[in-house]
């Protein structure tokens, strides 16, 4: 760490991408001084939120303790958040006025979760989107005897730098899983048929980041549970008793849980790193438009539609490829490959996995049912967090890619 030769790289944030990132320099350990910024010393694993909603999973067996896997990968860790960024500079300045130089920047901090963004949400709303808001809405459902629940996403905004598909809804599976995990749990609590539970969705199509073949048999099993949707409502107020839309129409309500709108961290734009809504854009090796030596990943990077952990995990494979490439330390190239992959909790025994690059016109659009998806999940969630956010090996991912390309071919 003390080779002045060695290249100043830095990671801000340390979730499925930062991760990502770390890991795979790890290869290049040799040329890299490499440092992680992020405002907790513990990594977020997301996925796994809806379960601490609804199934008491401990909030804390959602956290990765991460400065021992840092010194494990001789990276340098400091607890702050960012202030601004001087690119032309090549300096870094955090929230106490602290400037670092670098050679390589990697942002990787995800999206803000908007939530004053909807009026009365402190007051009414609930949500599954951060390890804050699950415990709270745990609470809530102790005391929850029947009622109308209503569920969805309010809209996000993306700039217009990149070519990106513009979702209104940046992404809509927790919200399957949240309908879907309610209707177990009613019906386990023996109140379901006290309660009604109500979708909307931003968009003209629910699930719109996926293709026919993967909505449909989301769709049938909605309508078997008795699950009610609504699409093109853009969420504006939370009352006590009441969902209102911005079209004036509104929906009974006893119980929101929403996903919020998503923002870029506000230092983007601070910095002039931001397209016209904040988000930084990239050309496909995700290098900054602007500036050779900055990179972004995950949910931050404009192109990144939609925002998901799986396209996450790409973008950090094609960045650390990239710089490795702009070093000389190797030839491989990691093309950016965006596409849908997550399975979604029903509860109980059940799951459905969606594998979908058809929203760029791709080859693959599947939803599988099945109690195996759910043993999937179940074993991703329980791997990560024991490899301290390791993704499963790549040969395993290789196979697994090959059974879905096989079933999931589009007709």
């Amino acid at each position: 760490m003390s080779n002045t030769k060695l290249k100043k790289l830095i990671i801000v944030g340390a979730g499925f991408a930062g991760l990502r990132a770390l890991y795979r320099l790890d290869e290049f350990n040799y040329h890299f001084e490499v440092t992680v910024i992020d405002k907790n010393d513990y990594s977020l694993e997301r996925p796994a939120l809806p379960e601490v909603a609804m199934e008491n999973k401990p909030v804390e067996s959602v956290h990765i303790t991460t400065p021992p896997q840092f010194r494990r990968y001789n990276a340098g860790f400091i607890q702050a958040q960012v202030k601004r960024i001087d690119a032309k500079e090549n300096k870094i300045v955090l929230d106490d006025d602290t400037k670092l130089e670098y050679d390589y920047l990697i942002l990787a901090s995800g999206a803000v979760k908007d939530y004053d963004a909807i009026k009365g949400y402190q007051e009414f709303g609930y949500s599954v989107c951060d390890d804050k808001e699950a415990p709270k809405l745990h609470e809530r459902l102790k005391s929850f005897e029947g009622g109308n629940i209503v569920t969805g996403a309010a809209k996000s905004e993306f700039g217009h730098r990149v070519e990106a598909p513009n979702l209104k809804a940046p992404c809509e599976g927790p919200i399957g899983e949240v309908m879907f995990m309610m209707d177990y749990r009613l019906k386990k609590e023996g109140i379901r048929d006290k309660s009604t539970i109500n979708v909307f969705s931003p968009s003209k199509i629910f699930f719109e980041d996926v293709g026919e073949s993967a909505r449909e048999p989301v769709a049938k099993l909605m309508e078997e549970k008795g699950i009610k949707l609504t699409t093109n409502k853009e969420l504006v107020e939370i009352t006590k008793d009441k969902v209102i839309f911005s079209d004036g129409s509104s929906m009974d309500c006893d119980l929101a849980i929403i996903i919020p709108p998503y923002k870029a961290p506000s230092y983007i734009s601070d910095s002039g790193l931001g397209d016209d809504k904040g988000w930084v854009p990239t050309d496909k090796n995700m290098k900054h438009l602007d500036f050779d030596n900055i990179y972004a990943i995950g949910d931050i990077n404009a192109l990144a539609q939609p925002k998901l952990g799986h396209v996450a995990i790409n973008q950090a494979d094609v960045a650390i490829s990239a710089i490795a490439r702009a070093e000389g330390l190797s030839d491989e190239e990691v093309k950016f490959n965006p596409e849908v992959f997550c399975i979604m909790n029903m509860g109980g025994h059940d799951a459905v996995l969606i594998y979908s690059n058809a929203l760029y016109n791709g080859e693959y659009d599947m939803a599988w049912h099945s109690s195996l998806a759910k043993f999937m999940k179940l074993s991703f969630d329980e791997e990560y967090h024991y490899t301290h956010g390791h993704m499963p090996p790549d040969y395993t991912v290789e196979m697994l890619e090959e059974i879905l390309h096989h079933f999931g071919k589009r007709k």
